[in-house]
This record gives C-alpha cells, sequence and structure tokens, in this order.
C-alpha cells in the first residue's frame, strides 16, 4: 500500500496518546475526547498507513513493531507542529532585526536602546549592514525588517517597497589626520576644503545614498570626491587605509574617534545628513511599532528635526519627510 501523502496531526495525536497510555478510556480522557471516537481515529490511521500500530485484547493494549517504530516519529512531527503553532500564536512575535550601519553610529543605536525599554517583551537585534542601499535589499527580501539611512538617496525603485519615518537631520563632519592643516580648527567650514579630495565612500555599493550626498555637497564647491578604494572592515584598517591615502572622511558629528584623527564639524553652511527609520512596507510587528514610538520620541527631546540657522540640505532630501 503507498504511503498517504497527508496525515491528519489529530490522528497521530491519538495515537500517541494510547501508546503513552496503553488504554483506550484513559487516553479519550487525557484528549477530552469520547473513547469511540479515538478508537475511531486510531483505526483510520492504521488504515492510511496500511499497518497495524495495537494488540488489543479484553486485557489490555500493546504496540506492535510497526506501533514501536511510529511513536518516536510521531512525537517529533507533533513537537514540530507545536513549535510552528507557538511562532505564530497571537501575541507571539519574532525577533525584529534591526540594521544600525555601523557600530559606531549613535543615532539608530539610541532608537533602538529606547525601543528595547518600551518594549521589554520584544525581542530586537541588531544588525550592521555597512549602508541604507545595502540594507534596502534585505529589508525587501525580508531579510531584516528596519535600517536607518538617507532614504531620498535610494534608487526609486527600492523606495517604491519601503516605507520610512523622519527622524534626525545629523550635522556632518570631516575627519583628518591629526597632522593635517586644518585639524587645528574647532570648526572647519566647507569652503577651507576646496581643493581636497575627501573620501565619502565612493565604489562602495552598500553606501551609495552617502555618497551621492558628498558629490551634491561638493559640487561647485571645489570639493573632489576620492576615487574608489578597498573597502576598509574595521577601525584598524580604517585607520590603515586612511594613513596611506591621506584623504580627509566625510562623517557625522556623532561618528566615533579614530585613532591619530580628528573630527570637526562643518560649517558655513552646516551640512545636514537626513537619516530615516526604514522598512518594509506592510510588516507589523510589536518591535517595529516600539521603533517607531522610540524615534519619535526622542527626535522630539533631542529637537533631531530642527534645521539649524544656515543648515544645508539637498533639494531632494528637503521638506517635510525628507523628500
Amino acid at each position: 500500500m503507498p504511503a498517504p501523502a497527508h496525515l491528519d496531526p489529530r490522528l497521530l495525536r491519538a495515537f500517541v496518546a494510547v501508546a503513552e497510555e496503553l488504554h483506550f478510556t484513559r487516553a479519550a480522557a487525557r484528549l477530552y475526547v469520547a473513547q469511540q471516537a479515538l478508537s475511531r481515529d486510531v483505526r483510520r490511521l492504521e488504515r492510511e498507513l496500511g499497518a497495524e500500530l495495537f494488540v488489543r485484547t479484553t486485557r489490555q493494549v500493546t504496540l506492535t513493531a510497526d506501533g514501536d517504530r511510529l511513536l518516536p516519529l510521531a512525537r517529533r512531527a507533533l513537537a514540530a507542529q507545536d513549535d510552528l503553532l507557538a511562532a505564530f500564536a497571537a501575541g507571539a512575535a519574532r525577533p525584529l532585526l534591526v540594521d544600525l550601519n555601523s557600530p559606531g553610529l549613535l543615532t539608530g543605536r539610541r532608537v533602538l536602546h529606547r525601543a528595547r525599554e518600551l518594549a521589554p517583551d520584544c525581542e530586537l537585534m541588531a544588525r550592521y549592514e555597512s549602508g541604507l542601499t545595502g540594507a534596502a535589499t534585505e529589508l525587501l527580501a525580508g531579510r531584516l525588517d528596519a535600517s536607518f539611512g538617507r532614504f531620498a538617496g535610494l534608487d526609486p525603485a527600492l523606495r517604491s517597497g519601503l516605507a520610512q519615518q523622519p527622524v534626525r537631520y545629523e550635522p556632518m563632519a570631516v575627519v583628518l589626520p591629526e597632522d593635517h592643516p586644518l585639524a587645528p580648527r574647532a570648526e572647519v567650514p566647507l569652503a577651507a576644503l576646496a581643493g581636497e579630495t575627501v573620501y565619502a565612500g565612493a565604489g562602495n555599493p552598500r553606501t551609495a545614498e552617502w555618497t551621492d550626498l558628498a558629490r551634491r555637497l561638493f559640487e561647485g564647491r571645489g570639493i573632489d570626491v576620492a576615487p574608489p578604494l578597498p573597502l576598509a572592515v574595521g577601525d584598524e584598517e580604517f585607520e590603515r587605509i586612511m594613513s596611506r591615502t591621506r584623504h580627509p572622511v566625510l562623517a557625522v558629528v556623532d561618528f566615533p574617534a579614530m585613532p591619530r584623527t580628528v573630527r570637526r564639524p562643518l560649517v558655513d553652511p552646516v551640512p545636514l545628513s537626513p537619516v530615516s527609520l526604514v522598512w518594509r512596507k506592510g510588516l507589523a510587528h510589536p518591535g517595529l511599532d516600539a521603533l517607531r514610538r522610540a524615534a519619535a520620541e526622542l527626535a522630539r527631546a533631542e529637537n533631531w528635526l530642527r534645521q539649524p540657522a544656515g543648515g544645508w540640505l539637498p533639494a531632494v532630501d528637503a521638506g517635510e519627510g525628507h523628500r
């Protein structure tokens, strides 16, 4: 007899209950069903498998060899079904995967920390995808749930499947070798970078939105974007590449301190990096709700969405919603 294409889990539960109790009456009471219904389910399972599972006498019930063989398999199948149902039960939520771009950047990290306080029963897991362009593909594929970055810098084909909430206009800075002529200054006017070649991630496909922001900022100011370099992963590699090229690096004011460098705010004008919380359209998750509440709360408390006098944004990013 060919194996059945499908087995009703109810039949397996009936079999396991009888196999463990070795008594139809007790098994029926355990499952809160009538003994007649339980016996009918066991007989149906035997017919579908084409095997006798129990030896029944007036005095006892015992497992056959086929029953012994089925019991561990049935237990595993039912355990897997229980796990599946628990994972998608009302109120249960899988971990939310939140991309913070880079371990040293503070905006996303602060939002994530506050969201964990607002939703202590949710598991919000940090990931690091380097840039929003790289993260966007993962978001659309369902391998990430949320990220942070410059939404207007994404390709329209990527934006169409994503939603966003503005979080911060983050003032930008430049990272300089500590012996650079501009290093002694407390602030660096953009005009002082004229003639410089500044690294802004050119050639890194995961951070294309950042390179685009740099090109818009440098246009007409005599500042060049550094040509593509090998992607530096980790502080040590970043420091090595920087010491070799001697290029200043475009950054934000919260960029982590690096050895033998200084970080200086850019002024005249103050360039702003628009940061949004970005997620896949249609995503429903209590962790995302907490992230959105945390982002709005911090934006209000820290005036993150207030543009300073003399601030600069690309036209494509300016206005409500970082358009």
